[in-house]
């Protein structure tokens, strides 16, 4: 049966809906220009009439009946004038057109007297970096017309700027960062501090624009976010940055956020990422957030260098292969991480000669996130031990062949204790935390185009992936479950993206201390008259230290073989007691299944 084509108005529905809008939204439009004079007089007729109401409502009841007949004599006065009615049908209209005019108050046509005096005060710190002597007609002169300058501007509730649009000479040196930066820094300061501001330099047309951001949302929690295997959410930005949106879920509200995305894998340009902060910025925030985000497809490796236990909740579960604190820990996981990226790197190879896919196991990504890797360095060397970050050298080289992603974080004034493949191969930077416009540059390696404040929330900070732009960044809340201070909503967020524990390998159990089940239980070593034979139990369990027995001449000494197997020996072996019996005890060996039935 052949398939019909869907309707138009299906097919197509959405651009016809907006089309539809779009002519109904210009119809009311041109509705009411048209109809504005009708609807201004039906206005004041309106207020005629409440008027009318409350005048006879206050009106005394004594009073009504003169009042009652003033209005009579007016009304039969008019009716018998020549042209009366006529004149009081157009006196009725234009009262009603008096009446209904739109009474708000209408917008000053420029700023008032404390707008233009900020006006002219910012104008007049400009004069010094925008004039030179030798310009005939100067734009910036002390005394002149600010209205010249600053062409487009609006101010908050506040009476602060919000935007404004600097016009500048041609001669000034737009193209270098030290005069960008010092405008920068005079019209923030000016402005109002406290605020992040965004600069636009139009170096064609000798214009900056400067408008007041908005601050970041600081309500998003750690959730599953909608992203492709190889993208990891870092955090949230300004919608005018990038052109993707997510959806979040705010209790029973969804919105969309822009978010910083950072892919990873073979194609990625930025395979590994460096995280740095001020102590409480929310750098370990960040590593929790990439590992849950991470462990829904790979592996994860933790070194925290800390020690504080921040990432106790991923021990143990499916997907995270070690959580380290201690130094030998770190190396042990460390050379194992370098191990297991020449075994991929060789697998793959090997692979590619053949003509063959790469196997499975080098395509599962594998994470090696560290916190404070500095720490271990103070250590290694105090031990004369080596130091964990010459260990990285071969992930952070060949880690992107290899599905090997690095990330670390550590502190802001640690930057330069970090080894120089860690510094050279993580071209993907974050800044979280207060942070000055030289340390930004410094570590991001680009200014940002927003001026940093001094007082800023946990996970706020600015990122740069590559050679990319510098973004504002709100990094998802993820805090630590088990500490007393997180919210229990947050908790709750987090635990719920934890994998499950990791079950013994092999279904391996532990045994249980009265022995293993279906064997007799074993005869008290206490001495009877006539002792019987009894069958030696043999567990898998190493035997305690036990005091040796004494020598006995009748029974010659048989060796003991204590397996660490969980097979049972079946040679026969002699009954150990603390205390030597009087007799010799015979040994037997198990009973068969025959004689067991």
């Amino acid at each position: 049966m052949a398939r019909r084509p869907l309707p138009r108005i299906l097919s197509n529905g959405s651009a016809q809906l907006a089309r539809s809008r779009e002519l109904a939204r210009t119809a009311a439009d041109s509705a009411t220009d048209v109809l504005h004079p009708l609807i201004t007089i039906t206005r004041g007729l309106r207020r005629l009439a409440a008027a009318g109401r409350r005048r006879w409502a206050e009106t005394p009841k004594e009073r009504r009946g003169a009042l009652l007949f003033l209005v009579a004599s007016v009304i039969l006065v008019v009716a018998l004038m020549p042209y009366g009615p006529l004149l009081a049908v157009i006196t009725l209209m234009t009262a009603a057109a008096w009446q209904g005019r739109d009474r708000a108050p209408a917008s000053p046509d420029g700023p008032d007297e404390t707008q233009t005096q900020r006006l002219k005060s910012l104008y007049e710190a400009l004069v010094p970096y925008f004039s030179t002597a030798e310009d005939p007609e100067p734009l910036y002169a002390h005394g002149g017309a600010w209205d010249k300058a600053f062409p487009t501007y609006a101010f908050d509730g506040g009476g602060r700027i919000s935007h404004l649009v600097v016009r500048y000479p041609a001669y000034f040196t737009d193209s270098e960062a030290e005069a960008r930066a010092r405008i920068e820094h005079l019209l923030a300061s000016k402005s109002g501090r406290g605020r992040e501001y965004h600069f636009t330099w139009d170096e064609e047309g000798n214009q900056l624009t400067v408008s007041v951001l908005l601050p970041l949302p600081v309500d998003i929690t750690a959730q599953r976010f909608v992203t492709a295997p190889g993208e990891t959410v870092l955090g949230f930005t300004d919608p005018t940055e990038v052109r993707r949106t997510l959806p979040l879920t705010y209790g029973e509200q969804r919105r969309d956020v822009p978010p910083v995305v950072w892919r990873t894998g073979l194609r990625s340009t930025e395979p590994h990422l460096l995280a740095l902060g001020q102590p409480g910025s929310g750098t370990s925030t960040l590593l929790r957030s990439i590992a849950l985000q991470a462990l829904r497809h790979g592996d994860v490796v933790i070194v925290d260098g800390g020690g504080t236990g921040e990432y106790a909740c991923l021990t143990g579960r499916d997907g995270v292969l070690a959580v380290e604190c201690g130094l030998t820990g770190a190396l042990t996981s460390l050379e194992w991480a370098a191990t297991e990226t020449e075994r991929r790197l060789i697998a793959a190879n090997r692979a590619h000669q053949a003509g063959q896919p790469p196997p499975d196991d080098t395509k599962r990504p594998l994470w090696i996130l560290l916190d404070r890797p500095t720490a271990f360095t103070h250590l290694a060397a105090a031990d004369d031990r080596k130091d964990p970050q010459s260990l990285l050298q071969v992930p952070l080289r060949h880690g992107r062949p290899a599905n090997v992603t690095v990330v670390v974080a550590d502190q802001l004034d640690c930057l330069d204790a970090l080894s120089e493949p860690v510094r050279q191969h993580t071209r993907a930077r974050v800044v979280l935390g207060p942070a000055t416009a030289e340390q930004l540059e410094s570590a991001l390696g680009a200014p940002p185009h927003t001026t940093p404040v001094d007082q800023v929330p946990p996970g706020r900070g600015y990122a740069r992936l590559g050679t990319g732009k510098v973004h504002r960044l709100q990094v998802p809340a993820t805090p630590n479950p088990y500490d007393d201070a997180t919210p229990d909503a947050h908790r709750e967020a987090v635990l719920a993206l934890l994998p499950p524990r990791t079950t013994p390998a092999d279904g391996e159990t532990v045994p249980e201390p009265e022995g293993l089940p279906g064997e007799p239980e074993p005869v008290p070593t206490e001495q009877e008259p006539e002792p019987e034979p009894v069958p030696v139990a043999v567990t898998s369990k190493t035997p305690e230290p036990q005091p040796q027995p004494q020598p006995r001449p009748q029974v010659e000494p048989v060796p003991v073989q204590v397996s660490e197997t969980p097979e049972r020996q079946p040679e026969p072996v002699p009954v150990l007691t603390k205390e030597p019996l009087p007799n010799p005890v015979p040994v037997l060996t198990k009973p068969t299944e025959a004689k067991r039935g």
